[in-house]
């Protein structure tokens, strides 16, 4: 497994799939859930203590991908992905990365940050508004970039891949 040890030594697992020598692009991803693909918080760690697998099955089917949405189309696939990842994480990873997203002020972290940055949001995201998320990231970074989508949920990275993609394409080659 690829790691990486911070100063701090936290170990950082991440996939490296390009050339050795190409310029490396950093998706993060703010859950712990797998690399491959929330009083709003303290709800959210009583679901989470009280029945791990119930969560990871009402989050997404519900406002994670905005599928409580009138008209919404709902993928019992991309459901069943999003709870087999929720399980695949450590319980204890999950209620206490719930404690430090919603309780830590990573502002100082953000300002530290000096690479090109793109912030991408829905302005229909659920889970973690945009007005108190994305909008200070953005203003807090010295070279952010902003990208708000409307109507667009919080795990808009798979309901809208295509046009997600596309964005993040054109911010690499820009």
């Amino acid at each position: 497994m690829s790691t990486l040890k911070t100063k701090d030594d936290a170990q950082i697992f991440y996939k490296d799939w390009g050339p050795k020598d190409a310029q490396p692009i950093v998706f993060h991803h703010g859950w712990p859930l797998s690399a491959d693909d929330w009083d709003v918080f303290d709800s959210f760690r009583k679901a989470l203590a009280g029945n791990r697998a119930q969560f990871f099955l009402d989050v997404p089917s519900g406002p994670f991908y905005g599928f409580n949405r009138p008209g919404a189309q709902v993928s019992a696939g991309i459901i069943r992905n999003c709870w087999r990842q929720g399980m695949m994480g450590s319980a204890l990873a999950h209620y206490e990365g719930i404690k430090a997203f919603s309780e830590t002020d990573q502002a100082d972290d953000l300002k530290a940050i000096t690479a090109p940055t793109l912030v991408m949001q829905g302005d229909d995201d659920q889970i973690v508004p945009y007005k108190e998320a994305s909008l200070l990231q953005a203003e807090l970074l010295k070279q952010g970039t902003l990208k708000i989508y409307p109507g667009f949920p919080h795990g808009m990275m798979t309901t809208n891949a295509s046009l997600i993609n596309a964005d993040l394409l054109a911010f690499i080659r820009s």
